[in-house]
């Protein structure tokens, strides 16, 4: 295939056709078009972006680039969530086991990292013998069995996305709506779902920190949901700090591990929550937002969800023992503590700080060949609005070595922000709802 054309038009402005962009993904799954060019595409789409029909026919062509999964034969609904990523974002680990407790089947497929963020798949492979790259066949035996399955793109399943989200995250673009939106839907409506709940992150630690962005994201996403008859709903949730304490790959295992045993932080629980109670409600297991939310509280209070997740880790070749013993995730070699360095209202905990310094200590990935510390990253014990002491503890720092613990502490100096005065423009943590009829705001 002659690429070289291709690049040039989208280079200019220009668009590619449906056709062009369905050859183009087959060729480069096949192995026919070199990452070298295909980066010079992605590079073109992320500076001069995609029309609504490019954006259908990338999704639709990376969607037929694999297998789908079938679900119709089962007795209940199949419905998934996905996030837009952030820092500190482990809700997947807990909503997944979370909703299939609750008699909804949960087929999720989830990414590695990507930029700043963090993966679900990096932090289940945590786990020791956790197995993620299940088959098409084996992810089937496994929803009939226990209704939840927490895998990663295979080969077989959206293998186009699986090549194309490894180029984005090594080449600078993955900030770019259509990309963001065709990559998420191919792989989720590979699923097989009946429906999808997506988590937008919105603030200085989302990819698409400007509200108008996120929207046209949300209503990009929900669009081809509905090409393809899967119900789909947003919210928009905060990332202008971390979600709940724990950042990075093993400790954010751990806090999930925690909010299935109903110890999770508040803010974690919140979005978990309200996510949840849409995934019921497309779900078909309640009718009303309370009963959805009351249904979810009894899963985690019962011991419910942390029992399903319990038996997605064995399933899936993982330690069970996890659940009651989270000390067996990969632990780091140095810890140290970051005191506040002088009294004050906390005003902001930049995410993305916090991200990009957990990638600088090893838990996160520079090139698509890297590995990961899974021990690496932070716990951070306070929020926007805290009032704080001067040489009160307010984190920690996980690192393999005494040169990681400088880098965290001299990352922490520049994210956690102190001032004489509270902050007044901490983002809501849910504040908007999207749907095919349009835009709620919550709050």
């Amino acid at each position: 295939m002659w690429v070289g054309p291709l690049i040039e038009r989208k280079r200019d402005g220009g668009s590619l056709e449906p056709q062009e962009w369905r050859d183009l993904i087959a060729a480069y799954t096949g192995g026919r078009v070199p990452d070298y060019q295909m980066a010079a595409l992605l590079m073109a789409v992320y500076l001069n972006g995609m029309s609504a029909e490019e954006t259908a026919a990338l999704a639709g062509a990376m969607l037929d680039s694999g297998v789908r999964l079938r679900f119709d034969h089962l007795p209940v609904r199949c419905v998934d969530k996905h996030s837009t990523g952030g820092v500190g974002d482990k809700v997947s680990l807990v909503l997944a086991p979370l909703v299939a407790s609750c008699g909804v089947a949960v087929p999720m497929i989830s990414g590695r990292g990507l930029g700043h963020t963090g993966g679900t798949l990096d932090k289940l492979e945590a786990i020791p013998g956790f197995r993620t790259a299940l088959s098409p066949e084996e992810t089937v035996r496994q929803i009939e069995s226990i209704g939840c399955a927490m895998i990663g793109q295979s080969e077989a399943i959206a293998p186009a996305d699986r090549k194309l989200y490894a180029l984005r995250d090594a080449t600078a673009t993955v900030e770019s709506i259509p990309l963001i939106a065709a990559s998420i839907m191919s792989k989720k409506l590979a699923e097989g779902i009946h429906g999808l709940v997506l988590d937008v992150k919105r603030g200085s630690g989302a990819f698409l920190p400007e509200l108008e962005d996120e929207l046209r994201l949300a209503r990009t996403m929900i669009d081809l949901g509905q090409a393809h008859g899967c119900p789909t709903v947003a919210l928009l949730t905060a990332m202008d700090r971390p979600l709940g304490r724990a950042c990075g790959v093993a400790l954010e295992t751990e806090e999930a591990i925690a909010a299935l045993r109903g110890e999770g932080p508040e803010d974690l629980m919140e979005v978990t929550y309200a996510l949840g109670v849409e995934m019921l409600l497309l779900g078909g297991v309640a009718s009303n937002p309370a009963d959805a939310r009351a249904a979810l509280a009894d899963a985690l209070q019962s011991g419910r969800a942390a029992e399903k997740f319990r038996s997605v880790v064995a399933a899936q070749g993982g330690n069970p023992a996890v659940v009651d013993r989270p000390e067996i995730l990969p632990q780091a070699a140095a810890v140290s503590v970051y005191s506040a360095p002088r009294e004050g209202y906390v005003v902001r905990v930049e995410p993305r700080t916090i991200g990009r310094a957990i990638v600088a200590m090893g838990g996160g990935r520079r090139t698509m060949e890297d590995r990961i510390d899974p021990a690496v990253g932070f716990v951070i014990a306070v929020k926007p609005g805290d009032k704080v002491e001067r040489g009160q503890p307010v984190a920690s720092v996980y690192a393999a070595s005494d040169g990681g613990l400088a880098v965290g502490a001299q990352a922490l100096s520049r994210a956690i922000e102190l001032a004489d005065e509270p902050p007044g423009d901490v983002l809501p943590l849910v504040s908007h709802r999207v749907t095919a009829a349009g835009v709620e705001v919550l709050s």
